[in-house]
């Protein structure tokens, strides 16, 4: 800390010379000690460590040793298609991993490429990499500052400071302040410059205090460095599904061997059966699914204006139940804007201003003509505030670049941060009008007159206190003030000293960087959905409150917190008391990363938005960071999991409910997944317990999850929305995919199993002649009665899954209600996939591989009488589960 010494300490703490600088040996052995000013990044991981990073889950673990087994035992195309699902899971994995995080990338290229600093006694300019601290440091107008620097010299220095600290308008810098204490935001360090901020007027001079990874963009770049818990609850859920079911896989398994000892069967028979039920627990086209579901509503999140960077961001936005919001640019417009004015005494929004009150025109006038900013359809430049100025003029069609050839400047005093003033001459016909502007306080005590109503009249004691009440009401408002005054001179030959003295009061103006106009609807949208907005800022408390008061946020200030309250409490207090506060103001980047973890403390989804360098590492914390496209600098957007294209609030908004619906439509497809699988366990467990023939092999199982499976799965990603989804309240994160599902899931797993049971012993006693009901499943079977029986139960199987896949578009209404058509993805996998299955059998080198037999008109029958029961039941079951709700 370098903002509580005097400049004779610091000069002295560095052993530096503000006049000669550092000696050239002096600066090799500081750079030898300190290293280059530059930004370090971690080593990124290689393309093997990234592969077999993706073989680590417990499915991959138990998809090897099925591929392995398989190959042992001969079953050589089991073990080819296994192989292919583990390397295309890992392949995507790769992919979406191999995007690597650009945010460090991009602060380094913040860096400064040359800085001018003193050595020897000379003015040089370096490579910024090059500075060491205790180097003398000259800034200028439109210069980035190299490092962070403690001002030793300052001639109305303003400095753009909002990528850092969010502070909408430049900062007066004052190299003559020592600010006492330890704990001064940064935005109120204002005899400090630092790193990547940009010089927008005047000029100082510096001595280097810290360098590369010790600068504030440092701090920052070592928190993104930082590893935390990205994982989202999907993923999560996912994880824990795996276990669940690979735990599950090898308890079977297991079972399953110790039946095949009992009942006496052969070894090498009961590993291929084991082998089956392994790949019948595991839907292995789940995770490969579920990232191509994500990866297409990534696809429609464009069209809503937003980019999402890395997929599960899409998910995850279904859940948020915070956004924590950056003020500047993100809530409010990032444009300094007049609102309100005050003249003829009279307080009113400056939309009211009449053009044709000469005190109304004279006021504008005055404020544009002295000013320096410049104003064009195609470029702004200069201060914000001078530019708000003369945006206030152009709505009245009063131009800048006109009115000075009207009213030529004749002289000026230039603004002073110590005099808090500006003052031009400009010739008005055969008269000179001197124009001041600047801080109330300072410009009343040179006004004598106002003038108020075409007059002009001696300031009283009542006169002043409307003015102050004036300034007041709009300081409470957290509007920035400004007065404008004048008086007539016959010539311009006078005294500078005597320019601003008894000047005639015209008025004041108040301005601020307004709210966005969509954002207040949009936080509304938020509120009834369950979503709480939460803004956090670097701006000053007051202006914090005053936009969250506006956009309805909250209307308590004692729901408002400061940076400064924030170090003082420990995080076991933030914690307890993190629920009940709304806004965060002056608050630093490390500020925020405490804020986002005290928020997911408690349980909650937080989304983060914001724009700046300082906003990266909460971002990065953030279950959901969103950074801007317009205004975002790069390393906002490196950081985070979605940039907004049109810097829109209410984008975000749009694009939670878009989240929802993609979950609802990942669940759909999970349900409907393990339904069908449980199915297919049904019907191995059930054969194997009874002592029957295996009625399915390892590759009919492999098909029918890869293929017959996925392509109904896929078209239920994509399953059109649910209008009424921003109605309801975020999911709870913690809930089961299950929930409200277990029953229908294992109903329907069981129905399956035992249809395909069914077509089994249909096939088995239709093919080997027996016609006794007793038993059900006939012994001594040929090889080609098996083969049928076992092609007509994979038909079943498969048909009958891809039919129950219509059941999953809605719990309650029947698939007629919601339209038969209104998927036509859907309709399309099923009939795709029932083509599919017919060429496998009749094809005679594919029904080789599969070892399955071409059906008979009869059995196609008797195929599709079975396969179309799971509609027909569930229509049944979804008519009582109507006429009870509305009972």
């Amino acid at each position: 800390m370098f903002f509580n010494k005097t400049i004779e300490q610091v000069l002295e703490e560095f052993g530096s010379n503000p006049i000669t600088g550092l000696s050239q040996n002096q600066s090799e052995v500081k750079r030898e000690k300190f290293g280059l000013n530059q930004l370090t990044t971690k080593k990124p991981k290689t393309l093997i460590a990234m592969f077999f990073a993706q073989l680590n889950d417990i499915l991959i673990y138990i998809l090897i040793a099925a591929a392995v087994i398989s190959a042992l035992l001969g079953e050589t195309s089991d073990a080819i298609i296994i192989a292919i699902v583990i390397i295309i899971n890992a392949t995507v994995g790769i992919i979406q991993e191999s995007k690597a995080e650009k945010a460090l990338d991009a602060l380094k290229k913040l860096s400064t490429p040359k800085a001018i600093v003193k050595r020897d006694g000379q003015l040089n300019e370096i490579p910024s990499e090059e500075v060491v601290p205790g180097d003398i440091i000259i800034i200028d107008a439109g210069r980035y500052v190299p490092c962070d620097l403690r001002l030793i010299e300052a001639a109305n220095l303003k400095i753009e400071e909002s990528t850092l600290t969010g502070e909408s308008v430049p900062v007066d810098k004052d190299a003559s302040l020592v600010l006492p204490g330890e704990d001064i935001p940064l935005g109120d360090q204002k005899n400090m410059l630092f790193m990547s901020t940009l010089a927008t007027y005047g000029r100082g001079v510096g001595i280097a205090v810290s360098t590369g990874m010790d600068t504030q963009i440092g701090k920052i770049a070592k928190m993104l460095d930082e590893k935390v818990d990205d994982e989202t609850p999907l993923q999560k859920k996912l994880a824990q599904l795996g276990k669940y079911l690979g735990i599950g896989a090898l308890f079977i398994c297991a079972l399953m061997f110790i039946v095949g000892v009992l009942q006496k069967r052969d070894l090498f028979e009961m590993l291929l059966v084991s082998i089956s039920l392994a790949v019948a627990a595991i839907p292995e086209g789940l995770p490969a699914i579920v990232t191509i579901v994500l990866a297409m509503g990534v696809q429609k999140m464009i069209k809503e204006n937003a980019i999402v960077r890395k997929l599960p961001a899409v998910e995850t936005l279904g859940s948020v139940n915070i956004i924590c919001s950056d003020k500047t640019g993100t809530l409010t417009q990032n444009k300094m804007t007049v609102t309100k004015f005050y003249a003829d005494g009279k307080l009113g929004a400056i939309d009211s201003l009449n053009i044709n009150h000469t005190e109304h025109k004279l006021l504008l006038e005055n404020l544009i003509l002295c000013n320096d900013a410049t104003y064009s359809e195609n470029s702004k430049t200069g201060d914000p505030t001078e530019i708000a100025l003369l945006q206030a003029g152009v709505d009245y069609s009063i131009f800048k670049d006109d009115l000075e050839k009207t009213h030529k400047r004749i002289d000026e005093i230039p603004f002073d941060s110590d005099r808090k003033l500006m003052t031009t001459v400009n010739k008005y016909d055969n008269d000179y009008y001197v124009m001041t502007k600047g801080a109330i306080d300072n410009l009343l005590n040179l006004c004598t007159k106002a003038y108020i109503k075409g007059n002009i009249i001696e300031i009283t004691p009542n006169i002043k206190k409307d003015i102050l009440a004036a300034s007041n009401n709009m300081s409470d408002n957290a509007l920035r003030v400004l007065g404008a005054a004048y008086k007539i001179l016959p010539s311009s030959h006078v005294e500078i000293d005597s320019l601003e003295r008894d000047l005639i009061l015209i008025g004041l103006v108040g301005m601020i960087d307004p709210p966005r106009l969509e954002v207040k609807d949009s936080i509304s949208l938020c509120m009834k959905s369950g979503i709480k907005t939460v803004m956090i800022t670097g701006d000053h408390q007051n202006t914090a409150f005053a936009i969250a008061k506006d956009l309805n946020i909250t209307n308590d200030s004692s729901e408002v917190i400061s940076g400064t309250e924030l170090d003082k409490m420990s995080d076991v207090e933030l914690n307890n008391r993190i629920e009940s506060i709304r806004v965060f103001a002056r608050v630093s980047p490390e500020h925020k990363v405490k804020i986002v973890r005290a928020l997911k403390s408690k349980g909650n989804i937080v989304s983060m938005t914001g724009d700046g360098v300082n906003d990266a590492p909460s971002l990065k914390m953030a279950d959901i960071g969103v950074a801007m496209g317009i205004t975002g600098t790069d390393v906002a957007k490196g950081a985070a999991d979605m940039i907004l294209i049109d810097d829109n609030f209410s984008t975000i908004v749009a694009a939670i409910k878009e989240g929802r619906n993609i979950f609802t439509n990942i669940k759909k497809t999970i349900i409907f997944l393990l339904s069908c699988n449980i199915g297919e366990i049904i019907a191995l467990f059930l054969a194997i317990l009874l002592g029957w023939a295996t009625p399915l092999r390892p590759i009919h199982i492999l098909w029918v999850n890869l293929i017959t499976d996925t392509l109904p799965a896929l078209a239920l990603g994509v399953d059109p929305g649910d209008p009424d989804v921003m109605k309801y309240k975020p999911r709870n994160p913690k809930d089961s995919l299950f929930k409200g599902e277990s029953l229908n899931l294992l109903l329907n797993g069981l129905l399956i199993g035992i249809l395909t049971l069914a077509a089994f012993v249909i096939g088995a006693k239709y093919y080997s002649g027996d016609t006794n009901l007793f038993p059900l499943f006939p012994g001594n079977l040929s090889e080609d009665a098996l083969k049928h029986a076992q092609t007509m139960a994979f038909v079943v199987l498969s048909v009958s899954q891809l039919v129950h896949s219509l059941n999953m578009r809605n719990e309650k209404k029947s698939i007629f209600q919601i339209g038969l058509f209104s998927n036509k993805y859907l309709i399309g996998a099923i009939v795709f996939g029932i083509l599919l299955q017919d060429f496998i059998i009749t094809v005679p080198f594919l029904a080789n591989v599969f070892s399955v037999h071409s059906l008979s008109l009869m059995d196609w029958s008797f195929v599709t009488i079975l396969s179309l029961m799971p509609l027909l039941l569930n229509e049944i079951v979804k008519i009582f589960k109507r006429s009870s709700s509305i009972i």
